[in-house]
């Protein structure tokens, strides 16, 4: 979840360190404390607490892609918060969403949020930027990339990867659907999924030249 707060103090400001998956954007204190989760796994009593006892309004959830360990908390959020849903898809476990596409700058309260497509782990597959966090699903992880079911799922993914997350300028925390948090520069240079996709086609391109 990513939520509007108050100024950090230098206390609380360890303590998002500490704890990046609860990273917050810190804004006026006199604006009203906004919230939007992203791909709820799961929707437990801690998460309700966090948003509840902090008086957050819940302005939306960001899907970035439609399988199970990334929605199945959705029903109960449905249930409990009149919310709008985001997703590259029309409906997202029987929900209806606002269908957003690869490009779209949208106004969710105070949080701007850029999408970018990136099929290929599958075909719904987003990335949302808010401000300097990337949220990558299963595209991108700490050291590895999405699963593919086919070299040109591959191709297509690390491609979308280069040309629409890679080149952009600076440096992101990158926050993956599953495993630790990371950073843009880091993937850049270690990713190994990657590099090694990339080296495979280089010799492919090599061996090709000596046949021609």
């Amino acid at each position: 979840m990513l939520g509007t707060d108050p100024p950090a103090t230098a206390d609380s400001s360890a303590k998002e360190a500490a704890h990046p998956r609860e990273a917050s954007l810190s804004r006026e204190a006199s604006l009203p404390r906004e919230a939007i989760i992203i791909d709820p796994g799961n929707m437990d009593r801690g998460l309700l607490s966090l948003i509840e006892e902090n008086d957050y309004s819940l302005l939306g959830v960001l899907i970035t892609h439609d399988h199970p360990h990334h929605v199945r908390g959705l029903n109960t959020i449905m249930k409990i918060y009149d919310t709008a849903i985001y997703a590259i898809n029309p409906v997202v476990s029987g929900h209806r969403t606002t269908l957003v596409r690869d490009g779209d700058v949208l106004d969710i309260g105070s949080f701007k949020t850029e999408v970018f497509l990136i099929p290929g782990h599958s075909p719904d597959s987003a990335v949302f930027k808010i401000d300097r966090f990337l949220f990558t699903g299963d595209t991108i992880s700490a050291g590895f990339m999405g699963s593919t079911a086919s070299s040109f799922s591959a191709t297509t993914q690390v491609n979308s990867l280069r040309k629409k997350i890679f080149s952009l300028p600076g440096n992101y925390f990158i926050f993956p659907g599953h495993g630790p948090p990371s950073s843009l520069e880091a993937e850049r240079r270690y990713n190994l999924d990657i590099n090694t996709f990339e080296q495979r086609k280089n010799r492919r391109s090599h061996f090709k030249l000596e046949l021609d």
